[in-house]
């Protein structure tokens, strides 16, 4: 696993930009220029460079193994447990450097519980892997190996040579017809272009531009993925399903925790706050009967309709993200019998592109009104949108007045994967609130553009982005991890937890 990064110095500034297109002549090189490549020469550290001749010399997790430190009879409910991994390939031969891409987890199938553990790479083939033990019973460790680090590197570079394994398509109005034209962040094109630019962030996107149809007829875009990959051929066999996503052998069979005295997250008298950081060695919490308990900070269970009600009450909830937020408004009105659920449509169209329209629930009796709108560009589907109110966040956030009663709720991230993270980068910069990270997805046929490896890059990216921020975090990755959902869309029960945990933060 990747450690993470330091780039506090760098969590003030809000341009952005993107240096192969200039967007405006009177934006020469800044300071801000040279963050936004410092960012880029701290990512390529962390994922140096490795050889790579055959995949028997990747890392196997068959011939990898996983030994207990300091083993002992009986563990007490608090401690903390150390695993050391010690990594060879597929012909036995020990590891001489990390970077491999693991998740840790720690499960009690019986009581419905897990959480993640914290893996910490040593860079020389071996990996520390910690535990919290917070709760009693016998729990089961595994550690899966995700990707090797040969896959890792072979994703980073693939993923930040193009931006055309998505083809983005305009519609536009042409009297009674609609004309169809390509629509990126890059275009190389001699044709004449509409552009959408955002000076303020030095963000941008085109449409050619069709003959005799002018740019404000551009009315809706679909995707789809091209046939295009930056992998090379030999490195294509790493990313088989039989090689992906594998258990690493393990020397020690489950454990027992007893009840013990020592600290652990029940304990802990201080309320979810925002900025509030999480002290834990590992896992930003755990869950035990599906139910979530945070690690850092004591939660209020809030998954009644009286006290949610009691806690929205004259509140406004602007959700801003892709539709693993979308969960969250259409969740809602099941717990909460009495709200009103609309969809805004500029024109009438199928209930598939409705699902892109602003969302909104709304109970005038108690003044509470909660909004979800998709984020712009990139947003990846197949299914035809609006572009008509084009959903910019850094724009959104800047239209909301705000005040002890308002709470912005964003999410970005599954779009971005299949692009390189410097755009993902520009946007993250550009946003500041409640932040929830993204959730993870299973093992996608697709490793290149939607590995969970760019979600942990991104994921890394956006808590030191917001690392000096008073915001609260979300964290769906871990949740998603201690819940072993492997699903982008996690059932209600997650989706449950995760909107209890916001609900903390703001009441």
């Amino acid at each position: 696993i990747l450690n993470p990064i330091s780039l506090n110095h760098w969590n003030t500034f809000r341009k952005s930009f993107y240096p192969e297109a200039p967007l405006d002549p009177e934006f020469s090189p800044t300071e801000t220029e040279l963050r936004i490549k410092g960012i880029m020469e701290k990512l390529d550290q962390l994922i140096p460079p490795r050889p790579f001749s055959h995949v028997s010399s990747t890392t196997s997790a068959t011939h990898s193994k996983a030994t207990l430190l300091s083993p002992q009879d009986t563990y007490g409910r608090g401690d903390q447990l150390d695993v050391l991994l010690e990594m060879r390939d597929h012909l036995g031969r020990r590891k001489e450097y990390g970077g491999d891409f693991l998740t840790a987890r720690m499960s009690s199938p019986a009581l419905k519980a897990g959480t993640s553990g914290k893996v910490t790479d040593c860079n020389n083939g071996t990996y520390l892997v910690s535990f919290t033990l917070f709760w009693e019973g016998r729990v089961s460790l595994s550690v899966l190996l995700i990707l090797p680090s040969e896959g890792v590197l072979a994703l980073w570079r693939a993923r930040n040579q193009g931006y055309d394994r998505v083809i983005f398509t305009g519609q536009f109005a042409n009297g009674t017809s609609h004309v169809n034209t390509d629509r990126a962040l890059v275009l190389n094109s001699s044709a004449e272009l509409c552009e959408n630019l955002h000076y303020r962030d030095q963000e941008a996107f085109y449409c050619v531009k069709p003959p005799c149809v002018p740019c404000e007829a551009r009315t809706h875009v679909t995707t789809r993925n091209a046939n295009i990959s930056y992998l090379r051929e030999k490195e294509w066999i790493i990313f088989r399903r039989s090689y992906m996503g594998l258990e690493i052998m393990k020397d020690f069979t489950s454990i027992e925790v007893l009840p013990c005295n020592k600290s652990t997250s029940e304990n802990i008298e201080a309320k979810c706050q925002l900025g509030r950081k999480m002290t834990f060695p590992s896992g930003s919490g755990y869950t035990v009967k599906r139910r979530w308990i945070a690690a850092f900070c004591k939660q209020i269970e809030l998954n009644e309709t009286k006290n949610i009600n009691d806690c929205l009450k004259r509140k406004l909830i602007y959700l801003m993200g892709d539709s693993t937020l979308r969960q969250w408004i259409h969740y809602l009105p099941k717990v909460v019998k009495k709200y009103v659920f609309y969809f805004y449509f500029e024109t009438i169209v199928a209930f598939r592109a409705g699902i892109f329209k602003t969302h909104v629930l709304l109970d005038a009796e108690r003044h509470i009104l909660i909004q979800w709108k998709k984020h712009g560009y990139p947003f990846i589907t197949k299914n035809l949108f609006s572009v008509k109110d084009e959903n910019y966040i850094p724009w959104e956030i800047d239209r909301v007045a705000g005040d002890n009663d308002t709470a912005i709720v964003i999410t970005l991230g599954q779009h971005f994967r299949t692009l390189p993270i410097k755009i993902f980068i520009c946007r993250a910069i550009n946003v500041q609130k409640i932040l929830k990270t993204e959730n993870t997805r299973g093992m996608s046929q697709n490793a290149e553009m939607f590995s969970d490896f760019h979600g942990y890059i991104q994921n890394l990216i956006m808590r030191d982005v917001f690392v000096d921020f008073n915001v609260g975090i979300i964290d769906a990755w871990d949740m998603t991890i201690a819940y072993n959902t492997d699903n982008v869309h996690p059932p209600d029960y997650v989706i449950g937890n995760q909107i209890n945990m916001f609900l903390n933060y703001i009441c």
